[in-house]
């Protein structure tokens, strides 16, 4: 979590300044209703900073955070881009390139290492029939329970909002390859945190991964699940409604259990030391964060 403390002159400070000028504006206040708002200011102000405090402490679903020992499992390491790739290549013939001189950066802070994901575009004609066909890759690697199955359409799963727009930036970034490299983590750093605790966390540069970036990570690292007792993984870069009636309260899950991978959703609200949510950042030489934006 960020610490640094933002005034009204930095970027989003002004922002804030440039929202509060709009909606004065467009009042279209006379002299006469200026002068009475001026006079009330003081309530105004009170307001405000009820407003600006109750934001400015991240509390939400505090609650929802248990103490966790677990771990990736022994043996598990983040693979070099190349490496990732070639696997990714051999189990989806025709994926294409990434640009391997982004790990040539620094990592941004909170992040494990550069994983390859593949934009989702190039493998299917809906985000939704590219889950499956990961899912269906992993099952063909390896033992494999789908809990889902038939039940992974639209009004089921769908992206997460933040999730789609920051893989969009980086798909605009590196809009010359099919591979996107990415700064992420795999569930460690939100161990014990139930998934909407994790997004509400989430630094300024993070958001969470889906079914389908968490899918390829397994397929290129699958020595990251192996075995019952370990960290398994929560994916808060989708949200999943159980009964597709428009209640998106579900996320999917990975886990490991009677010698096979399987996987499921649970409840957004579930705080587990088991799991822990995977996420992604924007690299720092982003636009985005050059700019100071969110």
């Amino acid at each position: 979590m960020s610490t640094t403390l933002i005034t009204s002159r930095d970027p989003k400070g002004l922002k804030f300044v440039s929202l509060c000028e709009a909606v004065y504006n467009k009042a279209r206040l006379d002299e006469d209703r200026a002068q009475r708002l001026n006079e009330n200011g003081g309530e105004l102000m009170t307001g405000l900073k009820r407003l600006v405090e109750g934001l400015s402490v991240i509390n939400r679903f505090s609650n929802e955070e248990v103490a966790s020992s677990y771990a990736y499992p022994k043996g598990y390491r983040v693979k070099g881009i190349t490496e990732q790739t070639n696997i990714l290549r051999q189990l989806f013939p025709g994926v294409g390139f990434a640009d391997e001189k982004i790990v040539e950066q620094p990592l941004p802070p909170y992040a494990e290492g550069w994983f390859a994901i593949p934009k989702w575009e190039t493998m299917a004609a809906t985000y939704n029939e590219a889950v499956e066909k990961v899912l269906a890759m992993i099952g063909q690697k390896r033992k494999f329970y789908n809990y889902r199955e038939d039940a992974l359409r639209a009004d089921r799963l769908r992206q997460h909002a933040r999730t789609a727009n920051m893989f969009q930036k980086l798909g605009d970034e590196q809009k010359d390859h099919d591979i996107i490299v990415l700064p992420a983590q795999f569930g460690l750093r939100h161990r014990g945190r139930s998934v909407r605790r994790a997004r509400e966390v989430f630094t300024s540069n993070e958001f969470g991964l889906g079914a389908f970036a968490v899918g390829i990570m397994l397929l290129t690292h699958s020595e990251r699940e192996i075995q019952r007792e370990q960290l398994h993984v929560y994916c808060p870069g989708d949200e999943y409604s159980t009964v597709a009636d428009g209640r998106f309260s579900g996320a999917p899950v990975f886990d490991f259990d009677d010698g096979r991978v399987r996987f499921s959703t649970r409840w957004v609200s579930g705080a587990d030391g088991d799991y822990g949510s995977a996420s992604g950042f924007l690299p720092p030489a982003s636009p985005e964060l050059q700019r100071g934006e969110q």
